[in-house]
């Protein structure tokens, strides 16, 4: 029986994902939240929750100490303009790095209104955050199109979730992180 109980609750765990995305493209990550919430956690940043004319080093802070920390996967919505939202890139790095918590896995999702949505292209290629577009190469990090198929983002959280021990030998974090907004 306990060896039974074990199996259920691995099997009923809800991992806690933080949802990087740009401020544009809210619409989707309110969709993400009310599709996918029964399934997974999110302890991402709620608009407004954060001051954005706070110094740039207290943001990073309060990104890695009360968000990132909490998070065993970052899942970055890529919309149009998301490759150079510093915010993003930032988020991005506080989940690679191993100081903040440990590693989270990484997915990225581009979004039906991202140029290359359905594509077929590498996911590699403009506009891809430059982080997530490294982690992508190096194979830590996947890369999916947008969909709302529960079972497939299960499975993906899972991946990545796996990938952050199997594959953290892949990591690739070392770009210095945006300074300010490229667009």
């Amino acid at each position: 029986m306990v060896g039974r109980s074990s199996v259920e609750s691995a099997a009923t765990t809800k991992h806690r994902v933080f949802v990087s995305s740009f401020h544009n493209d809210e619409v989707y990550r309110r969709r993400w939240d009310e599709l996918f919430s029964s399934i997974l956690t999110s302890v991402s940043v709620e608009p407004g929750e954060i001051d954005g004319s706070s110094s740039a080093e207290y943001i990073k802070r309060l990104i890695q100490e009360d968000y990132i920390t909490q998070a065993s996967v970052v899942v970055v919505l890529v919309g149009l303009k998301t490759h150079c939202r510093k915010h993003v890139d930032w988020e991005i790095s506080a989940g690679l790095n191993k100081k903040v918590g440990g590693y989270s896995g990484l997915i990225g999702i581009w979004l039906p209104n991202h140029p290359n949505f359905g594509s077929g292209k590498s996911w590699t290629a403009d506009p891809t955050p430059a982080r997530l577009a490294d982690n992508l190469s190096s194979g830590y990090a996947k890369g999916f199109d947008w969909t709302e198929d529960a079972n497939k983002v299960k499975g993906w959280v899972e991946q990545a979730f796996k990938a952050r021990v199997e594959h953290a030998d892949k990591i690739n974090n070392g770009r210095p992180q945006l300074t300010k907004n490229l667009c």
